[in-house]
């Protein structure tokens, strides 16, 4: 702990991360290619603003002091050829979820999407072996191809400036999106309508549903309209990536002109993974020195006094809204490993907002050999997560889904009831099971419910 003392007190520079240990970056051949492509991104503009990461670090201040709820949510890992036509369907599903835990929390949600950067993923093997051929390991499109040949997966530099130009596109059709009508309150509504309409679940949801039409209704008559009222009309929407690959983030750190403070201008909001949150670590010296709100995803294996380590390292200072500490404990093992770090946190008088990730911890191999994971396993560990904040008196500030808006089958149960058969007929994702568009909306009612027996 001596070792980290000493470095939080040190000058933080953007490439000081390169004195300490950092786990999982790939291997580049071409180290001269490899320096052309980040001096290039070095020079191009940044994707997001200062401005804009204070005000989501603002927002999610609100959620810590437990008068806001966020929704993280996007595909576990993007690819390079998602259609303008996929990026609009994520985004409506978002919209969807957001309406009904807006409506039911009775308070402000804060939208962040897993959108516009998600394009590396660390691995539990460096390697990949089928037959007696054995590659490296995908790691996302930012640095190979899934494909499973050499060249496929011989990491190439000129991907990091294939990742920037995509998560340019995408930025710029989220913006389009949500300040352009597309987000229009009444038309989400409506499309919230349809999915009960047709869900097995329907009746279960009905309710709700019609007293957001109701709300809406009495809203209009009082002439709150989207015409008179563009938060009805448009929507905060805001990005976020795990922060893996450290020279692509560096490379696109700038120095905000205003208060001279640093920011990682990839995304408004960055997260370090599980496997590469080690105190003495590469990924926890670099994020410390940003501005960005961060997050940190804490694992059932994790103990109080290392993610005490992480609230000091990554927020000294104790900003509200800066650190989000990202749950993935399981849902036989939430009930147990996550009070007892709520305890900690809460007496340390650190101001974390605290989300459930129930997806990384309830994954499994289906007889076929599919990765998936069950929407009941799912909605277990949030409601795990519910009832521990319960019971330390703390605020269940979010939760972080991977999910698409495309009529995939990847995750079984759900309204529509899938099962292990189900998984062969549309399973595309490019690493992890994500619960599809109706399987999504269905849990936001659910998480709905939640909401509404808190207290």
């Amino acid at each position: 702990m001596h070792h980290q003392t000493c470095r939080v007190t040190s000058t933080w520079t953007p490439d000081s991360w390169r004195t300490a240990p950092a786990k999982h970056q790939p291997t580049w051949p071409d180290q001269a290619e490899l320096g052309r492509a980040l001096k290039e991104l070095g020079d191009r503009p940044p994707l997001v603003f200062a401005g804009e990461a204070r005000a989501l670090t603002d927002q999610l201040a609100t959620v810590a002091a437990g008068e806001a709820f966020l929704l993280q949510a996007g595909d576990c890992a993007e690819s390079f050829d998602s259609s303008a036509d996929s990026i609009r369907d994520r985004l409506r599903v978002v919209l969807q979820m957001a309406i009904v835990l807006t409506y039911s929390g009775g308070m402000p949600l804060v939208k962040v999407g897993r959108i516009a950067g998600q394009f590396a993923k660390p691995r539990s093997s460096p390697t990949e072996t089928q037959g007696d051929v054995e590659l490296p390991s995908f790691l996302g499109p930012a640095v190979n191809d899934i494909g499973f040949t050499s060249d496929e997966r011989r990491p190439d530099p000129g991907r990091l400036l294939t990742a920037y130009n995509r998560a340019a596109s995408t930025l710029n059709l989220l913006r389009a999106f949500t300040q352009g009508g597309y987000a229009d309150l009444s038309q989400v509504s409506s499309w919230n309508r349809e999915f009960v309409a047709s869900s097995p679940a329907g009746e279960r949801y009905s309710r709700m549903a019609d007293e957001i039409d109701r709300a809406l209704r009495f809203m209009s008559a009082c002439g709150i309209t989207s015409a008179t009222t563009p938060a009805l009309h448009e929507v905060d929407f805001y990005t976020s990536h795990e922060a893996l690959l450290l020279e692509y983030e560096e490379a696109l750190t700038r120095q905000d002109s205003l208060t001279g403070d640093w920011y990682d201008c990839s995304a408004h909001m960055l997260w370090i993974g599980e496997r590469t949150r080690q105190l003495d670590g590469a990924h926890v010296e670099f994020l410390r020195g940003v501005r960005n709100p961060l997050g940190c995803k804490v694992g059932p294996t994790a103990a109080a006094d290392e993610v005490l380590g992480l609230c000091e390292a990554l927020n000294p200072e104790r900003t509200p809204g800066r650190l989000s500490l990202i749950t993935r404990m399981g849902a036989e093992q939430v009930a147990e490993t996550l009070p007892p770090l709520l305890a900690a946190v809460r007496a340390s008088g650190h101001p974390v907002v605290w989300v459930c990730d129930p997806m990384h911890g309830n994954t499994y191999t289906s007889e076929g050999g599919r990765k998936t994971r069950h929407f009941e396993a799912v909605l277990d560990e949030i409601s795990g997560f519910f009832g521990a904040h319960r019971q330390e008196g703390t605020w269940p500030g979010g939760i972080h889904v991977e999910l698409t808006g495309d009529a995939v089958t990847e995750c079984v149960g759900g309204s529509d009831d899938l099962d292990h058969g189900d998984l062969e007929h549309a399973y595309e994702t490019m690493c992890d099971p994500r619960l599809n568009g109706r399987q999504s909306v269905d849990l936001a009612f659910r998480v709905a419910e939640l909401l509404q027996q808190r207290g």
